[in-house]
Parts: structure tokens; sequence; C-alpha cells
């Protein structure tokens, strides 16, 4: 597969682009190449195309230049391909309200867009989050467990699961992030214990497992990641809250050390900590870190088995 390949399926599939429709590509100066596979895909779309490139920005959540904010909400679909997510900034809810609909990739490589998840069939892959959610909606409680030695029970219940990571964006005013394709919930804080073995990634590819003990709903000990803890801890205790709990349906993604890839593998689930507060939890603290898990089997409420060795049961 190549740049253009990931492209194209974000442009036709994704976002949906119909002839004539008016369609910005938003790159900084590091995304050059990937920006010009979306300007051309977005053309071949038969859409009234411009690529704007900016420079870097510095954090998630930073402003565009105000021309180009300005600019964002003229047009019918916007593909954001930038090294910091403008999700969460005022351009992208303006342009929103507006009626833009806009893909944003924060970090995407050209390994991601050409090699990995963004050339998965996303309508397939909104199929299967509808199919397991459907078998999951309502259940109380989840129980993890590994051969290398995972094993954590927690509470769900009143809590409600995300869908909407499914990479289809085609109606006025959506906005999602890509690459796409996970299941996800908030568990009841407080209510996790056991062990976790993080066998995946852990911010970066991991050159050996880090274990971690969990005690009402916070990671107390890590044996490893120090980096990690250092970062957890420069938030406080919050961030060591069991914050989430997603499930990977990307049949096309890999574990690159990248967690908007590595989230989204087939077969794995991932545990993160600190902040849920933006999909149903309590907890805001700033900070939210995925610890990807291989070959997991997931149990809900002692008899669903949605998961078994890392193989999909629903």
């Amino acid at each position: 597969m190549t740049l253009e390949d990931g492209a194209r399926n974000t442009v036709f599939t994704c976002l949906g682009v119909k002839k004539g429709e008016k369609v910005l590509v938003l790159v900084d100066s590091e995304k050059k190449k990937i920006g010009e596979a979306f300007f051309t895909a977005a053309v071949d779309a038969g859409a009234e195309a411009v690529m704007v490139k900016i420079l870097p920005s510095t954090r998630h959540g930073e402003e565009p230049p105000a021309p180009v904010a300005k600019l964002m909400s003229e047009f019918d679909a916007i593909a954001i391909a930038t090294k910091y997510s403008m999700t969460h900034t005022q351009a992208r809810a303006r342009a929103t309200r507006a009626g833009t609909r806009i893909v944003t990739m924060p970090g995407i490589t050209e390994q991601i867009l050409s090699e990995g998840s963004m050339i998965a069939d996303y309508n397939e892959i909104a199929k299967a989050i509808v199919r397991v959610h459907t078998a999951v909606r309502g259940k109380k409680r989840v129980k993890i467990t590994t051969i290398s030695g995972t094993n954590i029970e927690f509470d769900i219940k009143g809590r409600s699961w995300v869908t909407g990571d499914t990479g289809i964006c085609k109606d006025k005013g959506d906005i999602i992030t890509l690459p796409a394709g996970e299941l996800f919930i908030a568990p009841v804080e407080g209510s996790a214990s056991g062990k976790l073995v993080i066998d995946g990634s852990f911010g970066k590819l991991l050159e050996e497992p880090v274990k971690v003990t969990i005690k009402k709903g916070y990671a107390e000990d890590f044996d490893e990641g120090e980096d990690i803890v250092i970062e957890l801890d420069k938030r406080g205790k919050d961030a060591r809250n069991v914050a989430e709990f997603g499930i990977g349906m990307n049949p096309t993604a890999k574990i690159v050390g990248l967690e908007i890839e590595d989230e989204k593998v087939l077969g794995t689930i991932h545990i993160a900590f600190g902040d849920n507060s933006t999909f149903g939890g309590k907890v805001s603290c700033g900070i939210h870190i995925s610890g990807i898990i291989k070959e997991p089997t997931v149990v809900l409420d002692d008899n669903l088995v949605v998961l078994e060795k890392g193989v999909l049961k629903v």
C-alpha cells in the first residue's frame, strides 16, 4: 500500500467526499508529504480542494493562525494532519457548528497512513463495533486475564460505552479522530483491583513488560516504566486512576509505539490511567496514558466471553 491508498480511504470512505464539495487539507510543515496525498485524493474525488500548510504547534489544543481558523468554517470537509491535535480548539468547534465534517489525525506518520490502521475497511469496522456493543451494553462487571499474568476486575455499572470511534464521518458537523477502531468505557472510579501486565506498549514500545498493581481504582505500584511513572506523578494521585478500558477493533492496526495506532489493534485491549472526564468518568487531571495488553481473555458478568486469548468471540 502507498500513502495515496491510505489518503483515498480517508477521503472516499471515511469522509465520503462528493464531487463539487469544498475540501480543506490542513497540515503542518512536518506532514507536507502526507498532506499532498490527501490533496490528490480530494482532487480525485472531484472536490474543490485547497491545501494549507502551517508551522507545527507546540502542544495539543493550540489554536491555528487566525486567518486559517476563519477559513475552516468555509468548507464542507476538512482533513487535518498535524503533529499535535486540533480537536479541542475553538477553531475546530466553530467549524463543526458551521456544519463542516472534520477528520483530525494528530501524530499520523507515513507508516500508519500506508501500512497500518488507516488502510482498514472502516465500513466493516463500524459494523463490528455495533455488533460488539450490542452484546456488551448493560453489563456491569469486567474481568481481564492473560497468560502473562494480568488478572484484574472492575465495575462498569451505569457507564456508557463509547461507540463513535468507527472512522465514519459523513454527516454535517461530524468530528472524528483517525486512525479509528475501538470500543471503550470509563470504569467506575475506585472499583478496579488486581494486576496488569502491560506487554504491548506504554507510551512507547516496551523492551520488557510493565507490571502494575491496582488497588481501589488506582495504580499503586509499577515495577518498570520509570519515565511514564514520573510523567503520571507530575499530575498527582488522580493521574494513577484507572480511567479507561478499551477494546481494539481494527484488523490492520499494528503495535508501533504510538498510542493513536496501538489502541486500535484487533485482539488487544488497553487500560488507560488518568483523565476520563470527557467520556463519562469523574476524574479530570490533564493526562491520559494507555497501556496495551496483548492476547487477553475478557469476560463480562461472569458469562459473556468477549475475547479469548486475543480472539474476538462476539
